[in-house]
């Protein structure tokens, strides 16, 4: 097997030239450059990371803290994650926080203790921020991923109040004026923008806020289609249904399917989350889609640059998702 030593001969310089080539500590001119990469190739050489890492202080892996395994939403985004880092040649290390404080909190710890780079978290809705606060005491390089809850982090989400107003707003245009929110778990970010954004839809047309029509789903399919239920009970019932995420679109859709409502006759539906079989439903769903792959590369970036320079400028991004109508809202 080549050796360091066997491509420094090859190439006609010091060890520590090739050293410095392989891990970008000094300037060397190109010429120097293109000889020690014509060695490397000519011998096959393999750089050894593990000792390249450990002379530069880096691991070249990044920490993952994500409930991903319970919503297809984040399954996506971890994929995008994984594969941005494999065009860097990152490995990846994935922890499931299950959206629990404490899972949380243990999940960034073992990921800390396993000296990852930095880490990419989408926070819980834990009022103490235990998570947040361990990054802060420790000078972790993280980057908060779609709920962004704190100044002082690098963050990447969507935008979330205007694209719930455009949402709702859509429905309002063809006609319907009681307009129900099945909204996520308390204290989500998320949740919290996207109830701003269906009040402001309705501020915007003139239309009374009735707090019986907004519902809490708690980010989930079965909390979703009890609270479709009631609001099925109501002396006024809904005409169309915002839900606002993808799990809690499946959960309004079982339960107006047990109840024989027709949608988008009786009642439209829309949700905020695009899914691949959501263009495969009965009728199919109108959705707000979040650009995940783009979420993901972004966030991969952020934790790069964060990691090159820690005292950096911190930054918050927020994208567009897009409006994607098929049947369920009654328009097609």
């Amino acid at each position: 097997m080549a050796t360091m030593d066997d491509v420094a001969r090859i190439a006609k310089v010091s060890t520590s030239t090739v050293s410095h080539v392989l891990n970008g500590t000094r300037k060397v001119s190109p010429a120097t450059v293109r000889a020690v990469e014509a060695a490397i190739q000519a011998l096959g050489y393999i750089p050894n990371t593990l000792a390249r890492s450990l002379a530069r202080s880096t691991s070249n892996t990044i920490g993952v803290a994500i409930s991903a395994l319970s919503n297809h939403y984040f399954s996506e985004t971890v994929h995008a994650i994984e594969t941005e880092c494999a065009k860097h040649g990152i490995m990846m290390l994935y922890v499931d926080t299950r959206d629990d404080p404490d899972q949380e909190l243990r999940a960034v710890k073992a990921l800390h203790h396993r000296r990852v780079d930095g880490i990419l978290l989408a926070p819980s809705a834990d009022p103490q921020h235990l998570a947040l606060e361990y990054l802060r005491a420790n000078d972790i390089p993280a980057v908060l991923v779609d709920r962004l809850v704190a100044q002082g982090f690098d963050q990447v989400g969507v935008e979330n109040k205007k694209s719930s107003q455009d949402l709702v707003s859509h429905l309002i245009e063809h006609g319907h004026k009681r307009i129900a929110l099945i909204s996520g778990s308390p204290g989500l970010t998320t949740t919290d923008e996207r109830i701003e954004g269906y009040r402001a839809a309705l501020d915007a047309a003139g239309l009374r806020f009735d707090p019986a029509l907004l519902v809490s789903g708690e980010s989930s399919s079965e909390p979703a289609r009890l609270a479709t239920r009631r609001l099925l009970t109501l002396a006024a019932p809904p005409t169309a249904i915002m839900a606002a995420n993808n799990l809690m679109t499946i959960g309004a859709m079982h339960a107006l399917r047990d109840a024989k409502v027709d949608v988008p006759e009786q009642i439209a539906l829309v949700g905020f989350d695009d899914f691949d079989w959501a263009d495969f439903f009965i009728p199919r769903l109108t959705v707000m889609a979040q650009p995940v792959k783009e979420l993901g590369t972004r966030a991969v970036k952020l934790l790069m640059k964060r990691i090159e320079a820690p005292d950096g400028k911190k930054q918050t991004v927020r994208l567009a998702p897009t409006l994607r109508v098929r049947n369920s809202c009654g328009c097609l």
